[in-house]
C-alpha cells in the first residue's frame, strides 16, 4: 500500500511537469536524468543504497551529521526499511512510468489548448481540465495493474537489503516462503503460499476493474 500510494503519482507529476517545459533541452536532460536508474541492475541499486546509508562513509549521513544530528545506521534500523525500500523504487521507476504519461499527453488533441488558451485557463486550469482527463485512461488502467500486484512485493531487492537488524519489518512473504519453504524443503508451504498470493492478486484485480468500470468506463475488459 505504501508503494501503491507514493509509487503510483509520482509518474504522473513528473510528466506534467515535464510537458510544460518549454526549452527543449533542459526538458530532455530531465528525461535522461530521471529515466537512466531504471537502467541500473538490483544488485547495482542496493549497492548504491548502502553506500550513500553507510553510517560516517555515506553522504546522507554527512548531510545528517552536518545539521546537528547523530549519526544514524538506516540499514539496521526498522523503522527506515520500509521508506527506504519504497522511496529507492520511486526514485528508479519514476522516469519510466513518466514516458508512459507523456505518451498520452502526446497524443491530446491541440485543439483543446487552444480552447483554453482562448478561454484565459492558467497552466494549473490546462491540467486539471485538459492533462489530467487526457492521460485519466492511461493512469487507470496502471492503476488497475498495479493493485493487482500488490501482493508480490518482490524477493530480490528486499532480500538483499535484509539483515538481522531489521528483520523485524524487512521479511515479506517472498523472503519467508524462500527461508521455510525453500531452504527448508517444504515445498508443499510454499506452493500453497504462492497459491495464495496468486488468489487475492486475482480477486483485487478483478475487483478493481469492476469498480474503474463502473465510475470512468475505463478498464481491463
Amino acid at each position: 500500500m505504501y508503494s501503491l500510494v507514493v509509487g503510483f503519482p509520482a509518474p504522473i507529476v513528473l510528466a506534467l511537469a515535464l510537458n510544460e517545459i518549454r526549452r527543449a533541452k533542459f526538458k530532455k536532460t530531465v528525461q535522461m536524468v530521471t529515466f537512466a536508474p531504471f537502467f541500473i541492475s538490483t544488485v547495482v541499486m542496493v549497492s548504491m543504497i548502502m553506500i550513500f546509508l553507510s553510517p560516517r562513509l555515506g553522504f546522507v549521513d554527512h548531510i545528517v551529521q552536518g545539521l546537528g544530528f547523530e549519526s544514524i545506521n538506516f540499514m539496521g534500523s526498522p523503522g527506515y526499511f520500509k521508506s527506504i525500500f519504497v522511496w529507492s523504487n520511486v526514485w528508479q521507476g519514476i522516469g519510466y512510468g513518466a514516458v508512459i504519461y507523456l505518451a498520452a499527453l502526446a497524443g491530446i488533441n491541440p485543439e483543446l489548448y487552444e480552447a483554453a488558451k482562448v478561454d484565459g485557463a492558467s497552466r494549473l486550469q490546462k491540467m486539471r481540465h485538459v492533462d489530467i482527463p487526457g492521460i485519466a485512461p492511461a493512469a487507470i488502467i496502471l492503476l488497475i495493474l498495479s493493485v493487482g500486484q500488490i501482493m508480490n512485493v518482490g524477493f530480490e531487492k528486499v532480500y538483499l537489503m535484509q539483515n538481522p537488524l531489521n528483520v523485524s519489518t524487512s521479511e515479506v512473504i517472498s523472503t519467508y516462503v524462500y527461508k521455510i519453504g525453500l531452504l527448508g524443503a517444504n515445498f508443499s508451504f510454499s506452493s500453497a503460499v504462492d497459491l495464495f498470493n496468486s488468489l487475492i492478486n486475482l480477486v483485487l484485480l478483478i475487483s478493481v476493474n469492476a469498480v474503474a468500470k463502473r465510475i470512468s468506463d475505463n478498464s481491463l475488459w
